[in-house]
């Protein structure tokens, strides 16, 4: 127990400010936007270098290194998502009275960008993680990936809580592709498939005899899996969370 109990605040603080801080970037002045994308490009390259020494070792650090690597790669998409370089080819609201497939079809454009920025990113680190001896990367990156495809179907079919504060002002056009309903039927899939995920994965941190390093990648992995299930049933209660990153919703520059 106490071995788990590390990684797991571990990983809901570096969630927590991670989240926080790309908000605080995004809200900056448009002036500084070429700066703060080189500036994550750079540390990007670092992340996927970070990535492929870490998964030489399968010692507690490396876990927590190639986490931390992972989530910066998977920031880099973040950041050039919601300043507005990595979107889709369209950017525009969605047309007035557009239903079914065409809709499907121009909110898939309205982000087409990004899933091939997403795509491209995880053939990357698969490639540097090739033969690791520690794949916590290589499922961090997969566990956001799914969960962050399954937050965006689930808003795309309608929940009651869109998080549009979220979206910095060059981005409101995208809240014309979302719906807000109570509930939709995907969602009780999404809760319930990640369950049967993340379950195994406390059990597995808790195995009487388990090596320091299962015990440290598996709950970092079910922690973050955890945070995300949560994050999807905040998207249908009547609660919001946007208050855990107050300090990250600065007025826009």
């Amino acid at each position: 127990m106490k071995a788990a109990l590390i990684p797991f605040l571990f990983t809901i603080f570096v969630w927590w400010f991670s989240t926080g801080f790309i908000l605080w970037l995004d809200r900056l002045s448009p002036k500084h936007f070429k700066k703060i994308m080189v500036c994550s490009t750079l540390v990007l390259m670092a992340a996927f270098f970070g990535l492929y020494v870490s998964g030489q070792s399968s010692d507690v650090a490396s876990a927590y290194c190639a986490f931390s690597c992972a989530l910066l790669i998977w920031a880099w998409q973040e950041i050039a998502f919601l300043l507005g370089y990595v979107t889709g080819s369209r950017r525009s609201p969605c047309p007035e009275g557009a239903k079914g497939w065409k809709r499907a079809r121009y909110a898939f454009q309205a982000l087409n960008h990004h899933e091939l920025a997403l795509l491209i990113l995880f053939i990357g680190v698969l490639a540097f993680s090739f033969n690791s001896q520690n794949l916590t990367g290589v499922w961090t990156f997969m566990i956001l990936w799914l969960m962050r495809q399954s937050a965006k179907l689930n808003i795309f079919f309608g929940v009651l809580n869109l998080n549009e504060n979220f979206l910095p002002k060059h981005l409101k056009y995208l809240q014309t592709y979302f719906r807000r309903r109570s509930m939709n039927y995907l969602m009780p899939i999404s809760i319930i498939g990640s369950c049967l995920i993340v379950v195994p994965l406390w059990s597995g941190a808790f195995v009487d005899g388990a090596e320091s390093f299962d015990v440290a990648s598996k709950s970092i992995l079910a922690t973050l899996l955890s945070l995300a299930i949560i994050e999807h049933l905040f998207l249908v209660l009547p609660f919001q969370i946007e208050f855990l990153w107050k300090w990250g919703f600065r007025q826009e520059g």
